[in-house]
């Protein structure tokens, strides 16, 4: 038996000196006096500081916002306990926008990029300098690269601006602010504080509805109807961007030797795709930015007479003579053979390329097509199994699209198999028919209807 003390000695409760006590900077810091409260900070003094920082425009908007569900996780994760979004927009000069030399109008594209992350910074600067941690995720580059092609940007510049009242989204899927028109970049600063006061809703639409972006898109993206293809916008006018620049890579690779490159790439294309990496990726077109009329300081022009801005600031563009990027198949390759035949079409792969079973089901209304989905219908079932499992219900009616999660109805063709084969007969390295023989890919219903399926998402 161990024989214990009478008395049981307590642990002192003063706390232990330990060598950091006696660091030279340990000792300086707490030398100082204790640092003042945070600032409490209202709208006006929020928007005082944007525009002092050298933005055109600003807002704010809590995360509580039911218009901001979608960002909330996003926005989290890059700052823990962020309270407030502060939308900012700055201008651009209208003029080089609308110049039909498109160097001129990406020049003005990538100064005013520069410039928000500037300003966005220095908000975010003066932000957490009044005791709120903030941070600025970046205009448009770099972003989360390792989630491509799925998400990877932290938060929707646009979504934030538009719930803070900043503008609408127009028919060309950009803000429109009510002053400024569609001649704006946004950013975003992200805050800890807890801002009195919230930027009041628009309460009208500053969109016109003139359509001169319908008219002038050359690949058709947007719809009079207000449909928007996304797939086409995003293989012609984002080419030198992302995925764009793999295709290139690509070809690259595929070809044999130098002669067999320059029959798949033109000595423009390589050029212009050096001068996306030295000096920033360029749009190959964003006409719908460049004639949009709306907004106060923009308009006037418009009204004053509406014959003349066509031809002063529509034709150019339409008429311009330029290679248009387009997938073989697609509803942009049509509309530009029917629209603009002086216009030069170079079929290209398709830059929406899935990186599982589940994220191609995501992205079927990114690249669906109208076109070959008119004058038919019939009702898909896709069950894949495995690690990236997914089960959608999918309708095709006349031209329109409708993609339920999950298996309902009696379908007119079924799809069954893992998501690891799916993706190889997508990536061409397995055969369908062989997959179909050998049990790997089950097929029920009419076989007939899976060509129809693969015209409504080319590759």
């Amino acid at each position: 038996m161990i024989a214990l003390p009478l008395e049981v000695t307590m642990p002192d409760d003063r706390p232990r000196r330990t060598p950091l006590d006696d660091h030279p900077t340990v000792l300086a810091v707490r030398a100082r006096p204790a640092p003042p409260a945070p600032e409490r900070l209202t709208l006006a003094r929020v928007r005082e500081l944007a525009l002092a920082a050298g933005a055109d425009d600003a807002g704010v908007v809590s995360i509580d916002d039911p218009a901001l569900a979608e960002e909330r996780p996003h926005v989290e994760r890059a700052l823990p306990g962020v309270r407030t979004l502060v939308p900012i927009v700055l201008r651009m000069h209208v003029d080089d926008v609308r110049s039909p030399t498109r160097s001129v109008a990406n020049v003005e594209f990538h100064r005013t990029g520069h410039e928000v992350d500037e300003v966005a910074r220095e908000l975010a600067v003066a932000l957490s300098g009044l005791g709120h941690p903030s941070i600025h995720p970046a205009m448009a580059f770099p972003m989360e690269m390792e989630s491509f092609p799925e998400r990877s940007w932290i938060v929707s510049h646009k979504r934030v601006a538009v719930a803070a009242g900043l503008g609408t989204m127009g028919l060309h899927r950009n803000v429109i602010h009510p002053r400024f028109g569609s001649f704006v970049l946004l950013g975003t600063v992200l805050t800890t504080a807890e801002i009195e006061g919230r930027s009041p809703r628009l309460d009208f639409d500053p969109c016109i509805s003139c359509k001169l972006c319908v008219a002038a898109c050359p690949v058709g993206a947007i719809e009079p109807d207000g449909a928007f293809r996304f797939s086409a916008c995003y293989t012609h006018n984002y080419r030198e961007f992302m995925s764009g620049f793999t295709d290139f890579v690509e070809e690259v690779a595929d070809s044999r030797d130098r002669r067999d490159f320059r029959e798949r790439v033109s000595q423009a294309d390589s050029a212009s795709m050096w001068q996306s990496l030295a000096y920033g990726p360029n749009y190959k077109a964003a006409y719908c930015l460049a004639v949009c009329p709306a907004g106060e300081d923009v308009i006037a022009p418009f009204l004053a007479d509406r014959a003349g801005y066509l031809r002063r600031v529509v034709k150019p563009l339409t008429e311009r003579e330029e290679t248009i990027y387009v997938v073989q198949g697609t509803d942009a390759q049509a509309h530009v053979q029917k629209r603009f035949p002086h216009k030069r079409i170079r079929v290209v792969r398709s830059s929406l390329r899935p990186r599982s079973a589940a994220h191609f089901v995501r992205a079927l209304p990114l690249s669906f097509q109208r076109g070959p989905a008119r004058g038919w219908k019939a009702t898909f079932h896709l069950d894949f199994r495995g690690d990236d499992a997914a089960m959608a219900t999918v309708r095709i009616d006349d031209g329109t699209l409708t993609v339920t999660p999950g298996l309902h109805g009696e379908p007119d063709l079924a799809l069954s198999c893992e998501g690891a084969v799916w993706m190889e007969i997508l990536e061409k390295k397995r055969s369908p028919l062989l997959a179909a023989l050998t049990g790997r890919l089950k097929v029920r219903g009419d076989r007939g209807l899976l060509v129809r399926f693969a015209r409504c998402f080319p590759s």
